[in-house]
Formats: C-alpha cells, sequence, structure tokens
C-alpha cells in the first residue's frame, strides 16, 4: 500500500470520531468500506451494502452484470437493513440494501423495490414438527412454550434462534409474528440469515427465521396454518409473511448505480431472482 493510500485510511479514521454514535454493524460495514474499496476507487464501480439477507442475491446479480461489463466492479457487503440505509445517508455507499420498508427520517431517501421475500420460520429437519400456528410461533419465541412437547414433539427444551436489533429480518418478523410481545432474552442473536441457518441445522432442538430465498435442505421450513411458505401460495396471498427487498439511494440514481438497478429490474435478473426463491416484481416473471 503507497502513502498516499495510508495518508487516506488515516485520515477517514478520524473522521469516524465525528459521526457521533453508531451501531456497531454500521462502524465494521463502514470499515469494510473504507479499508477494504477505498484504494480501489481508480477502478469504476459502485458499493452496495447492507442486508444480509438481500446480500447473496445482490452478488448474484452482481457477478451476472460485471459478466456483461467487464470494465465494472460492484462491491456486495452486508452489514444489516439499518446500516446500509445509513451508509448511504452518509455517502459511504452508492446503494443500500434494505429487507424492510423505510421508516422515520429515512423516507426521503430514492427506494425501489427490486422483488419480495417472505420469512420461512425453520427448524431441524430431524425435528417431527411439520407445523404450527402464528400464535404458537409468538409464544414460543417470548419464552412461554418452551419444550417441544407441548407442541406435540419430544420432551426437549427449544432453543431460540433470532436475528440481531437493526435487522430487517428481525424487524420484519417482530411485525408480523410477534406484534406487542418481546423476543425472549434467552433466544440466541445472530448476524445474518447463513448464522441463523447453520445454528437450527446442527441443533435438532433449535428454531430460526430467515429468508425464504435461503431456505435449504439443511433445514426445514415450517407451514403456517397449514399454509406453505412457497411461490403460489406467497402469490395467492394465503402465506403473509412477505416483505420487501430495496434498493436505497440518497436521490435518484445516475450513472452506474442507475445502470445497474436498471438491470437488476430487466426480465433476465428477475427471471434469476425467481430461480432464488424469491417473488419478482415484474407480474410477466413471476407469472412464468
Amino acid at each position: 500500500m503507497d502513502n498516499h493510500c495510508k495518508s487516506q485510511i488515516a485520515n477517514r479514521k478520524l473522521k469516524l470520531f465525528g459521526f457521533g454514535i453508531w451501531n456497531l454493524g454500521f462502524l465494521f460495514l463502514l470499515l469494510f468500506i473504507l479499508f477494504g474499496v477505498g484504494c480501489q476507487r481508480s477502478k469504476a464501480g459502485i458499493t452496495v451494502a447492507g442486508s444480509t439477507s438481500v446480500e447473496p442475491f445482490a452478488e448474484l446479480l452482481a457477478e451476472e452484470y460485471m459478466s456483461h461489463h467487464p470494465q465494472s466492479h460492484i462491491y456486495v457487503q452486508g452489514g444489516g437493513s439499518t446500516a446500509g440505509i445509513e451508509a448511504v445517508i452518509t455517502r459511504a455507499a452508492n446503494i443500500g440494501m434494505s429487507s424492510r420498508l423505510l421508516t422515520g427520517q429515512e423516507k426521503h431517501l430514492y427506494s425501489v423495490t427490486i422483488a419480495r421475500d417472505a420469512i420461512a420460520i425453520i427448524i431441524n429437519p430431524k425435528n417431527p414438527i411439520q407445523d404450527l400456528s402464528l400464535d404458537q410461533i409468538r409464544q414460543v419465541f417470548s419464552g412461554k412454550i418452551k419444550s417441544w412437547k407441548e407442541l406435540g414433539g419430544v420432551s426437549h427444551p427449544i432453543v431460540l434462534v433470532t436475528r440481531e436489533e437493526g435487522s430487517g429480518t428481525r424487524e420484519a418478523f417482530q411485525k408480523f409474528v410477534m406484534g406487542k410481545e418481546d423476543i425472549s432474552l434467552e433466544a440466541l442473536v445472530q448476524d445474518s440469515n447463513g448464522a441463523v441457518r447453520q445454528v437450527v441445522a446442527s441443533n435438532h432442538n433449535a428454531i430460526g427465521y430467515i429468508s425464504l430465498g435461503l431456505v435449504n435442505d439443511q433445514v426445514k421450513a415450517l407451514k403456517i396454518s397449514g399454509v406453505e411458505p412457497n411461490l403460489a401460495d406467497i402469490e395467492n396471498g394465503k402465506y403473509t409473511l412477505v416483505r420487501p427487498f430495496l434498493f436505497v439511494f440518497n436521490e435518484e440514481p445516475v450513472g452506474e448505480a442507475k445502470s445497474f438497478l436498471e438491470f437488476v429490474l430487466s426480465p433476465l435478473a428477475q427471471k434469476l431472482l425467481l430461480k432464488e426463491g424469491l417473488v419478482p416484481v415484474l407480474p410477466k416473471i413471476a407469472q412464468e
């Protein structure tokens, strides 16, 4: 690293102290952007940061976009929805990824829904439970139901797995499932959908929630009152734990950011998202 880059990084680190009190996810995200991307600005490209739910899909889209635009560089990093939105506000990132709607003072930002996603309640495949009601799930995550035996399963304590504060997935779960109830403080807190999936996959007694598009054969998605979390039941409105995936900008995008957004909303990209388990925003694609 040359002395010029070292000087830039040192100056940027000092400026962090003037930002006020940030959440830890945003601090790590900002440090990644400064250290990992700051000395690569000579290359054409943009930074996309935020929701760990959107992150793997954004990475897929970025790879496809760059295959068609070999001179472009799209840098994708997680950190959480709130962190991504803050990164856009401070112009540390060109595009924020959010798995929740904008709130309060965020509403002045320019946002575009790139797809819709369902939240799946997941358990270990060896757990015999197949179906729970929303009320049962709420009682489980609030800590009122503590054993699988109370739900018709084996007599083992339930291990709760949740996302961290500031996560769009957690905020959506709180809204759709918990309502005014709080998630039990005994729950294991994980900082990504992948981490939640890994804990549930490795523990027969665990239960968690993740993006439907990230469900694989390591975990089992529960039916909710008999309704499966699949594309058909999402489209017909039977499965209601559905939230938007947003790209967020400081203002209407121009240049490379606009070009990437247009690609993401194209039939080619929307078909990729459909294949990965998301609901496209293009009606014709969703009906295919």
